[in-house]
Formats: C-alpha cells, structure tokens, sequence
C-alpha cells in the first residue's frame, strides 16, 4: 500500500488495494459538471492530458464503445494511447481501457468517478485493473505517478483560468 503524497497543485493519493490495482484519488476546486467537461471535450482534454506538452487527439468517441486515440509529442519523443469506452455516465462515471503503443497488447481497464462535494469542488477516484501484478508493478515504476501530477496540474490550471473566465464575464 503506497502513502498519500502532497503535490504541487493539490493533492493526489495513489494506493493499491489488491495485487492488480492502483487507486488514485484527486480533489479539483471546479464544479463536477466543469470537471466531467474538461475530461470529456477533446478541445479541453488537449490543454491537460499530455502534462503540458503537444497532444494530438485524433479520435474521442465519447460514448459506449466509442474509440478514442491521443498522442503526446513530448521532449522525449512522440506517445500513442489508445482505448474505447466502455461506460459514459454524465457527470458521474467513465470506464475505458488505456493501451500505450510502446507495450501493445497490455490493457488497462480505468474507472473513474466524478464526486460533487458539495462545495464547488469535485473528487475524482480512478481505479486502474491490471491483467497481472507484473504489468501493475511495471506501471507504477514507469514514472506513471510524476506524469499523472504534471497531468493533473495541468488540470488544475486550466479549472483556475475556467473560473477567471466566468469571473470577468460577471464583472
């Protein structure tokens, strides 16, 4: 079982709770609605996703079987990720499969959950389920976690420049 770590930007709990898993839990200050859009509107996926580097969406089918395929032109060379969705539920749920072009046939099924707090901030808890604990394993000593948080302060970013937006329209 990994410890809840503070990042920059927020913070981000990563955790494994069975031999094939990891839990990963993040709380935005963004309504859930705005939350589920920047995770689901390709326009918007495209400023965060890639931790700040060139992402390319060539395909983002949000609905149940639909494809989607980014691709991340970073300082380390150019990154296919493919999937489908399984399971689209506005605002609340998201299941799909993640496939890196640099190991193919290693499938990864990621649920995420989109919780209103109540408060104007929203909590999102990704389930990760691995085929194997090797392929878990070799996930976590990627350096998956440090690219998730530039991924997700890049979330957090964009949330915060979202909200100036709505502010200086109100003004």
């Amino acid at each position: 079982m990994s410890t809840p770590r503070k990042e920059p930007g927020g913070i981000s709990t990563v955790t494994t709770r069975s031999d094939r898993d990891i839990r990963i839990e993040r709380i935005f200050n963004a309504s859930r609605e705005r939350v589920w859009r920047a995770y689901t509107d390709p326009e918007l996926v495209a400023q965060w996703w890639g931790r700040g580097n060139k992402l390319v969406i060539e395909r983002m089918e949000v609905e149940r079987g639909g494809h989607w395929r980014f691709v991340e032109h970073g300082p380390d060379g150019i990154h296919g990720f493919e999937g489908r969705f399984r399971e689209v539920t506005p605002p609340t749920r998201i299941v799909q499969t993640f496939e890196w072009d640099g190991m193919p046939g290693y499938v990864v099924v990621n649920t995420a959950t989109f919780e209103d707090l109540g408060d104007g901030r929203t909590k999102v808890v990704t389930l990760s389920l691995f085929h194997t604990t090797e392929e878990r394993d070799g996930m976590l000593k990627s350096g998956m976690e440090h690219g998730l948080n530039q991924s997700y302060a890049a979330l957090d970013r964009l949330l915060a420049g979202a909200a100036d937006e709505r502010r200086r329209h109100h003004e």
